[in-house]
């Protein structure tokens, strides 16, 4: 973290308010807090580590839960053209159903969620999106250890600091959180399978990935079955 990073603050668009969460708490901990205290959609909540970029927005939606949660698309690819602007052009980005992201085929991070309920039918008060990806490998984490899983820095990307990737990313996802609101979910949807990992290849559990379906659930083929897993799964219980 350069001297800028450690004293100066991010900058976010207009619609978005910062809040840096505590030093060692959890910023989707803190946004989560805050939602259920009644704060305001578009609050930001980040934490200022030289280790990792993690945030975590507050949404209000309008629309049933199962439609709402579509908006982890816009997160998800505001994170990933953020990566693509500021990474180096060899730098291959993926999404993973239904939050994960890898960065030249490693596991790099990704996204986590909360609701006010987990009723696919009802208006939640509040969803909360999480994003987080290492900017340096765990402490004590030598370099080939874990294979499958990297970070921005093992990967070429040095000049992709967290708080350069905070600012960029906050940028982005507003630009596709407002595009979903005036277009509806399809162009995010073939955005997102643009880059979209493992389609049409075997999952680790069984079954082979179909796509997806229109509101954003992993269709997965088991013999002559289809299965639909819908992208409430990403949601974590609340405590």
């Amino acid at each position: 973290m350069t001297l800028a990073e450690a004293t100066e603050d991010p900058l976010f668009p207009p619609l978005l308010r910062g809040e840096e969460a505590p030093r060692g708490q959890d910023p989707f901990a803190k946004a989560v807090a805050l939602a259920s205290l009644g704060t305001d959609a578009g609050r930001l909540v980040w934490a200022r580590d030289a280790t990792a970029m993690r945030a975590a927005v507050v949404l209000a939606p309008e629309e049933p839960l199962g439609d709402a949660i579509t908006v982890v698309f816009a997160v998800a690819l505001g994170l990933g053209d953020a990566l693509g602007a500021l990474a180096p052009p060899e730098v291959a980005v993926h999404h993973v159903w239904p939050g994960g992201l890898k960065v030249n085929g490693a596991d790099c991070g990704g996204l986590r969620a909360a609701a006010s309920t987990t009723d696919d039918g009802a208006v939640p008060d509040w969803l909360v999106v999480g994003a987080e990806v290492p900017y340096l490998p765990a402490e004590g984490q030598e370099p080939g250890e874990r294979p499958d899983e990297t970070a921005l820095a093992l990967e070429g990307c040095v000049d992709v600091t967290p708080l350069r990737l905070l600012e960029s990313f906050s940028r982005h996802m507003l630009v596709w959180i407002n595009r979903r609101e005036d277009e509806g979910l399809a162009p995010l949807h073939a955005a997102w399978r643009a880059r979209a990992w493992g389609i049409g290849e075997e999952l680790p559990g069984g079954g082979t990935y179909l796509g997806l379906d229109e509101r954003g659930g992993q269709l997965v083929r088991a013999g002559r079955e289809t299965e639909l897993r819908p992208l409430t799964r990403l949601l974590e219980a609340r405590p």
